[in-house]
């Protein structure tokens, strides 16, 4: 058995039938099962979870009919047990770690965070192709949620911004600077104060001798963090931008990462190119 959180819910049988979850409480309680998949969720957090504040007097007798629907649909494990099992803290959904999308989307973007730390870009990269192959939508695609699911999705969310961080980096390390630009634009225009978006997206440009549209990038980031913020580019960016004013060769300063201090604090002159 197997479920899929990256995009639409889906469970799939031992007979390999998939099934797409409706929108409904009982998936919303699975839902939370799943991504604490080994762990007892206790009545009172599937409480919180299904009806907020706004818990009816009905609720504990309620969950025991929802937690009945939903053992139905997990059907029944190799070993004649539904996997949706009943614990004295509560609740639990217990498969293996692989039979969870999200659970292999982590494992890869861990492994691949590895590779590069080795050096080894061409193994992260493929490691991160493959974890992007298992998003097929945004997690639990059209789902009801509630403020502990939330947390989680906000979590799975938040390690695929950091995957596309390492697969960004992997591929600046294999000299893949044009073929990420898309990806970054599309990244930019999703996560528009992600400083270190922008800050990627020229350098690609830059390195992809698109030194127009580099200057240009940095100058929507400009209109984007005065607009909303108020604020000027972090003075990372603002040394990188220099170098492109003044044709500072792509490889030198303007190759450092963007958490790389490149100049202390109070040495990087504040003139603005916005």
């Amino acid at each position: 058995m197997k479920f899929k959180l990256l995009g639409q819910f889906e469970v799939v049988l031992n007979n390999g039938r998939p099934t797409t979850l409706t929108r409904s409480k009982v998936s919303q309680l699975l839902g939370l099962l799943v991504v604490q998949n080994g762990e007892s969720v206790g009545a009172h957090t599937l409480i919180e979870e299904l009806w907020g504040e706004n818990v009816p007097r009905s609720a504990l007798t309620t969950l025991q009919t929802y937690i009945y629907h939903a053992r139905k649909l997990c059907g029944i494990g190799p070993g004649r047990q539904s996997v949706l099992v009943t614990r004295p803290a509560g609740y639990s959904i217990e498969v293996p770690g692989d039979s969870v999308d999200s659970v292999v989307f982590e494992g890869l973007v861990n492994r691949a965070r590895t590779a590069l730390d080795q050096r080894d870009a061409q193994r992260a990269a493929g490691l991160l192709d493959q974890a992007f192959a298992l998003w097929r939508g945004p997690v639990l695609a059209g789902m009801i949620t509630g403020p502990v699911l939330d947390a989680h999705l906000t979590y799975i969310n938040e390690l695929r911004l950091s995957a596309h961080e390492l697969h960004i980096a992997a591929c600046a390390r294999l000299g893949r600077h044009q073929e990420i630009i898309p990806r970054l634009r599309l990244l930019v225009a999703e996560n528009p104060l992600n400083e270190s978006f922008h800050a990627q997206l020229i350098r690609a440009l830059y390195k992809s001798a698109r030194r127009a549209e580099a200057i240009q990038a940095y100058r929507n980031l400009c209109r984007i963090l005065d607009t909303e913020l108020g604020i000027e580019p972090a003075p990372e960016l603002q040394t990188l931008q220099q170098d492109l004013m003044t044709g500072i060769p792509a490889g030198q300063s303007a190759d450092h990462s963007f958490g790389q201090v490149l100049l202390a604090e109070g040495a990087v002159p504040r003139r603005s190119y916005c």
